[in-house]
């Protein structure tokens, strides 16, 4: 299958817990201010993989703790994560993903292929960057606003909204 990709880190440490396999995703809507990696809000931008060689690449490095959706956002284009998705499950890797959206927005008003993506995903960094709640000292996140939520658990584990902090999602 085709995926759109900003570009791929095959050993990142600062994307997740662990050593990970990061495929940054091509295409935004969000076009949050001040963010990170602008060169990816284009959807006409980057270049075109192959989910089967992806999957192949990191099924080779057996070092690798986990794999990152980044972008971009990869909810603007499900069905290839979708597909990597299934095709490491059970590999022993965890995914994380990225995204600018809310879980309430994806949860809510999302369409089936973003929730079958979300299904997928063990830890969900969500929200859009806001460069006015920039912050260095929340890991694994660019503004404090942002929540990591471990969708495993279902649990909420960091956010500095206090209703929402440790409640199930």
């Amino acid at each position: 299958m085709e995926i759109r990709i900003a570009g791929i880190e095959p050993e990142s440490i600062v994307d997740g817990p662990g050593l990970r396999y990061v495929i940054f995703s091509q295409g935004c809507n969000h076009n949050c201010p001040g963010c990170h990696n602008p060169e990816t809000h284009s959807f006409f931008a980057g270049t075109v993989d192959d989910t089967s060689r992806i999957v192949d690449e990191i099924l080779e490095n057996p070092l690798l703790s986990g794999v990152t959706f980044s972008g971009g956002d990869p909810f603007s284009q499900p069905e290839p994560f979708i597909d990597i998705a299934e095709r490491l499950k059970g590999k022993g890797l965890g995914i994380w993903c990225y995204t600018g959206y809310t879980i309430e927005e994806l949860l809510e008003k999302g369409n089936e292929s973003q929730k079958k993506l979300l299904s997928h995903i063990d830890t969900l960094v969500d929200g859009r960057f806001v460069l006015s709640k920039r912050t260095l000292s929340i890991p694994f996140v660019g503004s404090s606003n942002q929540r990591v939520l471990d969708l495993a658990r279902m649990n909420i584990l960091k956010t500095d909204n206090d209703e929402l902090a440790g409640k199930a999602v």
